[in-house]
């Protein structure tokens, strides 16, 4: 695979993106990875390249670009500086990105996301028709707006793709007494969903960097959302061995 960063012009200045491709032409579907609190760190980066072994072109915009080069914060004070409105349009900029590449078939289009992530991929599902299926691993806050406007829970009848989510019973941000009021509003509005939920298992669960990590748990919604991706994305060319 071809992988490293990126460029693009946004509308406030430069933003980079992670990018991986499959070594040949394609055209591949695309996949936009929304990075966890820690920015778009390691285990991202590696998700790209994971997504690129699986036959997607796969791209993940560094959200904290209008942070000084030199930035010291730390990630939390970071993450609180985001808003809804700026990161829809990093996005959206990182949509447009994709469709512009020749290895990529425009059409189908999905997003994943980690963490806060998670929570962007639910936002984006709703904010950009685009996007043919969303994956969102342990997203909270979807109850809170980042700045004006409403929240990503307030947008759920807006949401125009099959959504799936992969939650930790030990987590307390989402809880699982968040997961079941997103899954009842979900059905509520018939938006088609699958929400799946691992036991002994916590936050930041597919980070194999992290000492949150739970192999077991991680390598089954991986393989989840390989064959979900798989089915809304046609003709995306899975190959479990290489993508696991």
């Amino acid at each position: 695979m071809v992988t490293g960063w990126e460029s693009i012009k946004v509308a406030d200045g430069t933003m980079r993106l992670h990018v991986s491709r499959p070594d040949s032409p394609g055209p591949f579907p695309a996949v936009v990875v929304i990075q966890g609190q820690k920015g778009v760190d390691r285990f991202i980066e590696e998700t790209t390249q994971r997504l690129a072994s699986a036959g997607y072109v796969a791209a993940a915009p560094e959200l904290y670009h209008r942070d000084p080069p030199d930035c010291r914060d730390d990630a939390p004070t970071r993450r609180e500086r985001l808003r809804d409105a700026t990161v829809i349009s990093d996005v959206n900029a990182a949509v447009e990105f994709l469709k512009r590449q020749r290895s990529v078939d425009g059409r189908p289009l999905a997003i994943i996301g980690f963490c806060m992530g998670g929570r962007v991929s639910y936002l984006m599902a709703a904010a950009n028709p685009a996007f043919k299926a969303a994956a969102d691993y342990y997203g909270g806050n979807v109850f809170s707006p980042w700045g004006d406007g409403p929240s990503p829970f307030q947008r759920t009848r807006e949401i125009g793709c099959p959504i799936q989510g992969h939650f930790g019973v030990e987590d307390n941000n989402p809880s699982p007494e968040d997961v079941r009021k997103l899954d009842a509003e979900l059905t509520r509005l018939g938006k088609p969903h699958e929400f799946y939920s691992y036991a002994a298992t916590g936050h930041a669960f597919m980070d194999p960097h992290s000492d949150k990590y739970r192999p077991q748990s991680a390598e089954t919604a991986w393989a989840r959302m390989l064959e979900f991706f798989s089915k809304h994305l046609a003709p995306a060319k899975i190959s479990m061995t290489a993508a696991s």
